[in-house]
């Protein structure tokens, strides 16, 4: 185990404005609740944050041993599976990206139950580590969504039945879109930020999950940006927050009226923000800085709602985790695990996660059973024991190249490498 020196933090007391911590308390994102909670309905699962309930789930494995099941996956995608009753769906992109569709597998022995392609219209332009099919899916129980960039906002049943189609027209983002689709009641948030176009500029939008309609679209000046944009109660209402170019947005669900903004991040954009201890954990690409964002307010709220703030040293594309009191980063720029107090910016420790490497982690991670589970490009996953000093148990390889998250259910880790869809168990 590698211990890093630590780096200096710059802590920014929040002053006149910012609502009274113990009214922020109850500051949560908004998860999934009934039936889907027992599954992995979305983007980080049921919690929306990459946490676990305690579970018979193993913490070592190989690619050999513990695997359950092992399928190939036809095409390429970096989407991650999500899991409903007894199945996993994926979309993926076969021939370069002419053709895209959305998979169901079965949970049982991961036997293809079908495949539907969407219409397309020419190909997208997207970074080779991007690719064609990089949103990860959403479902109800009902409905699977899926966001294919340019190609739009699909819906499919659990039959595979093309159900409604929205088309989005040209996309200018020089990687290519990436950003899952959200749901919330009745509704599908998406964001899409890109240079105008001809048709369409930067938006964020609502669409009606059982027709697709719009239901709002509000306007965004923003020119890229690969981020899922979360769901939280604030308390005196919901939000909608999208951590975005340059900034961090919050809008009504129900309108899409900006509610309030802060400035801070950098160009670059792509993790999911992560939510605890009254705040919005925000962090902006290639090792910029990491915010913690007390919501609520109105206009720009960077001088009284930033509670503390980090210089660098953030990560570029996985997302942050929070841990009982600690807020885990993993820097893939330099594969170093940072872990700071969550309510305060205190810096617990530093540690390396395997070989230093340029953007080597992609996969978010994930915590179960007081272990957090980071995955890097070359499917290891390092397992920390979560807590205040850096223990480094084990590493764990899936004998594949891996970018996307796994899903947990039931005791069975569901794991896309570039070639196959893995149950280990």
């Amino acid at each position: 185990m590698t211990r890093i020196p630590l780096l200096r933090v710059l802590v920014v007391t929040a002053v006149l404005g910012v609502p009274h911590v113990s009214a922020q308390e109850e500051v949560r994102i908004i998860g999934v609740a009934g039936e889907g909670a027992k599954y992995w309905p979305r983007w980080r699962g049921p919690s929306g944050q990459g946490l676990v309930p305690g579970g018979a789930y193993t913490d070592t494995w190989s690619p050999t041993s513990r695997v359950q099941w092992k399928v190939p996956v036809p095409g390429r995608g970096n989407s991650s599976p999500i899991v409903w009753g007894d199945r996993v769906f994926l979309t993926t992109a076969r021939d370069d990206g002419r053709r895209l569709s959305m998979l169901a597998f079965g949970r049982a022995d991961g036997r293809v139950l079908w495949e539907t392609f969407i219409p397309q219209d020419g190909i997208e332009q997207v970074h080779p580590k991007n690719g064609y099919a990089s949103a990860t899916p959403v479902t109800d129980g009902q409905h699977v969504f899926a966001s294919f960039g340019r190609h739009g906002l699909a819906a499919f049943d659990f039959s595979g039945r093309l159900v409604w189609h929205r088309r989005f027209g040209v996309i200018d983002n020089y990687h290519g879109p990436a950003g899952s689709p959200v749901l919330y009641k009745d509704r599908i948030f998406l964001y899409q930020d890109q240079n105008p176009t001809a048709n369409q500029t930067a938006f964020v939008a609502a669409f009606d999950k059982a027709t697709g309609k719009t239901l709002w679209q509000t306007p965004r000046a923003e020119t890229v940006g690969w981020g899922t944009p979360v769901v939280i109660d604030a308390g005196a209402r919901d939000e909608l927050v999208v951590s975005g170019q340059r900034r961090v947005a919050s809008y009504d669900p129900d309108t899409g009226r900006e509610l309030w903004t802060v400035r801070g991040m950098t160009f670059e954009v792509i993790p999911t923000p992560a939510v605890a201890h009254g705040l919005v954990f925000a962090s902006s690409g290639r090792a910029g800085p990491t915010l913690a964002i007390r919501p609520g307010g109105s206009g720009d709220v960077t001088r009284t709602h930033v509670a503390w703030s980090t210089p660098k040293g953030s990560p570029f594309v996985p997302s942050g985790i929070v841990v009982d009191d600690l807020l885990y980063l993993v820097n893939d720029m330099q594969s170093i695990l940072t872990v700071y107090e969550a309510p305060t910016g205190t810096l617990v420790y530093q540690g390396r996660l395997g070989v230093a490497q340029r953007e080597g982690f992609s996969a978010s991670p994930v915590a179960v059973n007081g272990k957090v589970f980071f995955t890097n490009d070359e499917g290891q996953t390092f397992v920390v024991q979560a807590g205040r000093e850096f223990k480094l148990l084990h590493t764990n390889e899936l004998g594949g190249r891996t970018l996307a998250s796994p899903a947990l259910v039931d005791g069975t880790w569901y794991w896309r490498t570039d070639a196959a869809l893995v149950a280990v168990r």
